[in-house]
């Protein structure tokens, strides 16, 4: 079998925003992952791209015009004149203002966009944009370190060219924001696999969460608890998927690898490693049905860029060393440098295997109560937001022709380390 062809879509400035002193949140491990990703030199095997940054009207597709207005217009310097809005839209602790906040949000929902864009068009079989998946924004309001939903975003672009789109979360965290906007539609699945229980944010995700209406069990959660392995998880994983996909038959996948459900993971509480991270993202990838890959959570920085390097390699169907190549950011990685380092913790494992088969089979239950994939009566297809042909458009900002998209494709030698390295004299990644 041939390998499928993958886009990366990676923008230099995304690791340059900050949520704020002692907050979790660091898109610092976005240019980690980058560095990692190029020094292992898989940037030759899948098309590099710096994405397209989504616009006011492209938020609106799914967000509220004053929630999206406010975020445009909210500053650290403006913030007295925005008291009442801070509570109504819940931005705050959690979800901070910061310098470049808009901006940070159109990069990554951009990314997220784009490659929907680009899986409409047949342009890739794989997208991947790590700096997307952020599931907890809601319609109107900020949850949980995001801010614009850029995955929902997505999906609602997707639907324009497939009739089904299955949603996978294995974030350590309920995709809440993402269950919520498809809660009553049928061409949708969303299957979250995640910490339930305890106050453990946000709350949601109960296997009896099934969806409404339209939507009743279309829904589905796989709630685990604290300290679950490799093994565990596999447990569950693989036969809840693989009925998934005959059921629902979806004809598109989304795929949010949020890294926090990684042991020793600042934030969370489970004791995957990154290979068994790693396996769940090379099983879905085996049913060979086009792809989105996002990231999402991860808070220890340095096991989020092994994780999303690692997986990176598996998309592209590259094997790559557990030595990491040395960078200008070697010493993260101390003292070990390895691809593959323990993230045991001493946190006990509370998911038994009688736990463990009972939501499974009450999981595979809920599955059987689905007669069919639904159908989806023909009609004409909504315009893309992003134009993959050249078209004549007054107002460039909303759209863009083949020649401006290909701009942003990274030429073979625009990150090169060596004698024809554009960016400085050094052997040596500069992101």
């Amino acid at each position: 079998m041939s390998k499928r062809k993958v886009s990366y879509f990676y923008d230099p400035d995304v690791g340059n925003f900050h949520y704020g002193a002692g907050h979790p949140m660091k898109p610092h491990r976005l240019a980690l992952t980058h560095n990692l990703v190029f020094n292992y030199g898989l940037q030759d095997k899948m098309e590099v791209c710096r994405p397209y940054r989504a616009t006011a009207h492209d938020m609106c597709r799914f967000h509220e015009e004053d929630y999206v207005d406010f975020l445009q217009r909210v500053t650290p310097d403006t913030l007295s004149m925005f008291t009442n809005s801070l509570g109504q839209f819940n931005v705050g602790e959690d979800c901070p203002v910061f310098p470049g906040m808009y901006d940070f949000c159109s990069i990554y929902t951009g990314g997220s966009l784009e490659g929907a864009v680009k899986l409409n068009n047949n342009a890739c079989d794989i997208a991947v944009n790590w700096a997307g998946g952020l599931h907890h924004a809601k319609k109107s309001e900020a949850s949980g370190f995001c801010y614009i939903n850029d995955i929902v975003i997505a999906i609602l672009e997707l639907l324009k060219q497939y009739p089904r789109v299955l949603y996978i979360d294995i974030d350590i965290h309920h995709g809440d924001g993402v269950q919520e906007a498809f809660n009553l539609t049928d061409r949708v699945m969303t299957l979250s696999f995640h910490k339930f229980g305890s106050y453990f944010f946000p709350g949601t995700g109960h296997m009896y969460e099934v969806g409404e209406g339209p939507g009743k069990y279309y829904s589905v959660n796989v709630p685990l608890r604290d300290g679950i392995d490799d093994a565990g998880f596999q447990l569950v994983f693989r036969p809840i998927i693989e009925a998934t996909v005959e059921r629902f038959r979806p004809s598109c996948i989304v795929l949010q690898c949020g890294a926090d459900s990684l042991g020793c993971d600042r934030l969370g509480c489970f004791n995957l490693s990154i290979k068994g991270h790693g396996d769940c993202v090379n099983f879905v990838k085996s049913f060979n049905i086009p792809l989105l890959v996002l990231g999402g959570g991860g808070y220890t920085i340095r096991n989020v860029a092994r994780c999303w390097t690692y997986e990176t390699s598996i998309l592209v169907g590259e094997e790559i060393s557990n030595d990491l190549p040395y960078s200008e950011y070697f010493e993260y990685f101390s003292p070990d440098f390895a691809l593959h380092p323990d993230t045991w913790t001493r946190i006990e494992n509370q998911n038994p295997r009688p736990y463990l088969d009972q939501v499974k089979a009450t999981t595979l239950e809920n599955l059987r109560m689905l007669d069919a994939a639904p159908s989806v009566q023909m009609q004409q297809v909504p315009p893309a937001l992003l134009s993959m042909e050249p078209i004549e458009e007054p107002n460039p900002d909303k759209r863009e022709t083949a020649v401006e998209m290909e701009q942003r494709v990274a030429t073979g030698n625009e990150f090169y380390n060596g004698d024809q390295d554009n960016d400085h004299d050094g052997g040596v990644l500069d992101v």
